[in-house]
């Protein structure tokens, strides 16, 4: 695909930040394994004796076994987005798919999700305070063959940020063609790169980095601090 909806290109290897809810404990089903055949084994395992742990696993269904990075450092991480998708969707997805969303900086990452925070507690009655506590995940994937969106320019209805509907019918035809992933302009820090990845299989590592918290008054996220040092 070129011209008005972007182009297709392949990038070299990338790194990327992103944020996940400290409230859910890291589990390290797919990092206790090497390969394909020894986590078949594991789960097998599991699925006779922890089946509280598979939960948290999520539903491998959504994810061929071919296309998790096994033996990479936070596998886990890499894989969760597919595992556990979202049923409200995202930019790129209407919630029937997965997208593993990095940030070319912390700030990036920030603002995006306090942008959906504040989205979401504006909505909940009766919350007059809350400490939001997240974990810092720094990413490493590529090369990958990922779509383009940033020639288009900040104003175009694929970046807009008030309304996904352009982004999830691209999303839904990129991935059915099999295309990696989207390079694309953040919304909530003009100008900044965001990736959303359609496959996991080209992550290379993903490792926690700083704690974050952001602080709901009653009104808004008030406030952003890092609790945590690199």
């Amino acid at each position: 695909m070129s011209g008005r909806e972007g182009e297709l290109r392949k990038l070299d290897a990338q790194e990327g930040n992103r944020l996940i809810p400290s409230k859910f404990p890291p589990i390290s089903l797919f990092d206790d394994v090497a390969d394909e055949d020894e986590f078949q084994a594991l789960y097998e395992l599991q699925a006779r004796t922890n089946p509280r742990l598979l939960n948290k696993a999520g539903n491998l269904n959504r994810l061929p076994s071919e296309e998790i990075p096994f033996g990479i450092q936070g596998c886990t991480a890499a894989v969760a987005p597919f595992t556990h998708v979202n049923p409200d969707g995202s930019r790129f997805s209407d919630g029937s798919f997965g997208v593993l969303y990095l940030a070319e900086n912390m700030e990036t990452a920030l603002s995006e999700v306090r942008f959906h925070q504040d989205l979401y507690w504006r909505r909940v009655q009766g919350l007059h305070y809350d400490r939001l506590v997240f974990r810092g995940l720094k990413g490493a994937f590529g090369p990958s063959l990922l779509h383009d969106t940033r020639v288009l320019g900040q104003d175009h209805p694929v970046h807009s940020p008030d309304s996904y509907a352009d982004a999830r019918i691209l999303g839904a035809r990129l991935r059915k063609a099999g295309v990696e992933g989207v390079a694309y302009l953040s919304a909530r820090n003009p100008g900044a790169t965001c990736w959303g990845l359609f496959t996991p299989r080209n992550v290379t590592a993903m490792v926690q980095s700083a704690h974050y918290e952001m602080i709901w008054n009653g009104a808004e996220i008030s406030s952003v601090n890092r609790i945590v040092s690199d």
